[in-house]
């Protein structure tokens, strides 16, 4: 089952999408505001975002570009679906990173068969992007980690540090930069926070004897060492 994204501030054309979407096997998830829609982008990250361009809070042209700039999900599928018609403005939403553009009012049939050739294109992206090392596989089409071909249990926000860390292998990090990087610069939390997520993933590591991995340099940040493991 994929997971959507809908960012709809219109509760009506909210609830219709997400009935009918559901009937076609999709988990919806539900934002009605930028905000909404961030907190739910750090919870868990879904396969395609449905996006409205007018929002209350923010519009979402500007919303695409703050997701855009968070690494996890720069690649996230992005379709636009608005009142917006005109050419000028379908021109300006794909310029500014929807993968595709779709105006209201809106033929269902067309919106699924539009999604699910969106999610086709960016699984074979993602097949192609498998992160692995140290005998740890990343398989970002659905979020899966292995450690040796054994399944690991992981939450979201542990998966999305890994994701990063090992997309940026040897690199030092401090707490403020993996707040921006992997966290996202709309979403403000403490950087003791930082300190809490490392410590559960390396616990997650250390039941295959991959913790020395994840590297604390003292009084500077964290880093993922190729050179941490010995065998």
């Amino acid at each position: 089952m994929y997971t959507l994204l809908l960012i709809e501030d219109d509760q009506a054309i909210r609830q219709m999408l997400k009935m009918y979407l559901e009937t076609k096997n999709y988990q919806v998830l539900e934002a009605e505001n930028s905000q909404q829609a961030l907190l739910s982008l750090n919870k868990s990250t879904p396969d395609l975002v449905v996006l409205d361009w007018m929002l209350p809070d923010t519009d979402g042209i500007q919303l695409m570009q703050e997701i855009r700039d968070i690494p996890l999900h720069s690649e996230l599928p992005i379709l636009m679906l608005t009142a917006r018609a005109e050419e000028h403005e379908k021109i300006t939403g794909l310029d500014k990173g929807a993968d595709d553009y779709m105006t209201k009012p809106v033929s269902l049939k067309e919106l699924d068969a539009r999604i699910r050739a969106l999610i086709r294109r960016t699984q074979g992206l993602n097949q192609q992007h498998c992160l692995e090392l140290a005998g740890i596989r990343l398989q970002p089409e659905n979020a899966e980690v292995f450690i040796k071909d054994t399944p690991v249990k992981i939450s979201g926000m542990e998966y999305k540090l890994l994701y990063f860390f090992m997309k940026h292998p040897n690199r030092l990090y401090n707490r403020a930069q993996l707040l921006d990087l992997v966290w996202g610069q709309t979403v403000f939390v403490e950087e003791r926070t930082v300190d809490v997520h490392i410590m559960r993933l390396r616990k997650i590591l250390k039941k295959y004897g991959r913790d020395k991995l994840l590297q604390t340099i003292r009084g500077s940040g964290y880093r993922f060492a190729q050179s941490g493991l010995a065998e």
